[in-house]
């Protein structure tokens, strides 16, 4: 995740209170639902082998499943300290590497290619929560990354999840605990308007190689039992030829 100062002590504050079990999180869904979906749609883009970088791994839950599906090394990066001590303790000594850093932060990007070349890329539900400005570094964040050969999977909820999030938090018996308190801690997920998320990897270079469409899961059930997913857009990434 990336951001300001305020921006890092909120996600801080949110993984310090967020309880430790595993799909809890609202967005931490099983890795049967969110990675395993996804790759198919990226593992052909990622057939060369270069190091993989989940952005914004969070808790590590997506990561730790990537790093068994992925031939090359994985590390998970974040903004929050508190989310990379979480990963690592559910990781453990035999899974993947996490550290704590900044992919909008150009010297930190920067200093990361220069540690390991060009990279692939997985960006899941982050962009969405960042303030608008922090976008555009982000995306250019992710082009320093790739370089040439790097490839980037990257999968928001699209405009029409706005809705979808507006009825949870409305609902008569309150909304979900797990989306209640990504907004006590001052973090605002919303969905991006159509036709930003490519702008965005055009501006900074990048083309748009494959996309569709598919189901964002989340942890939270609907009145009727049914896991709550919300629309969302995916891409893939890429500097062509």
């Amino acid at each position: 995740m990336s951001g300001t100062a305020r921006s890092v002590d909120a996600w801080d504050g949110f993984w310090r209170a967020a309880p430790e079990d595993r799909e809890t999180v609202f967005w931490d869904a099983a890795p049967g639902q969110v990675a395993a979906d996804h790759l198919p749609h990226f593992a052909p883009h990622f057939a060369e082998r270069l190091p993989l970088v989940d952005v914004g791994c969070g808790n590590g839950t997506q990561t730790a499943y990537l790093a068994r599906h992925h031939d090359g090394p994985v590390l998970g990066i974040d903004l929050s300290e508190e989310a990379v001590a979480r990963a690592r303790r559910a990781a453990g000594p035999a899974g993947p590497g996490f550290r704590q850093s900044d992919a909008a932060d150009p010297a930190a990007a920067a200093a990361l290619h220069e540690e390991l070349g060009d990279c692939h890329v997985y960006l899941r539900g982050v962009l969405h929560q960042a303030p608008p400005p922090e976008r555009a570094a982000l995306a250019a964040g992710l082009a320093t990354l790739l370089g040439a050969r790097g490839r980037g999977f990257v999968t928001e909820p699209s405009e029409a999840a706005k809705a979808e999030l507006a009825g949870l938090m409305r609902r008569p018996e309150g909304p979900p605990p797990g989306l209640a308190s990504v907004f006590e801690h001052g973090i605002s997920p919303g969905a991006l308007p159509e036709g930003e998320l490519p702008a965005l990897f055009a501006a900074a270079g990048l083309s748009v190689l494959d996309d569709g469409t598919r189901p964002f899961a989340t942890t939270e059930r609907g009145a009727d039992g049914a896991a709550v997913a919300l629309p969302s857009i995916w891409l893939v990434i890429g500097r062509r030829g």
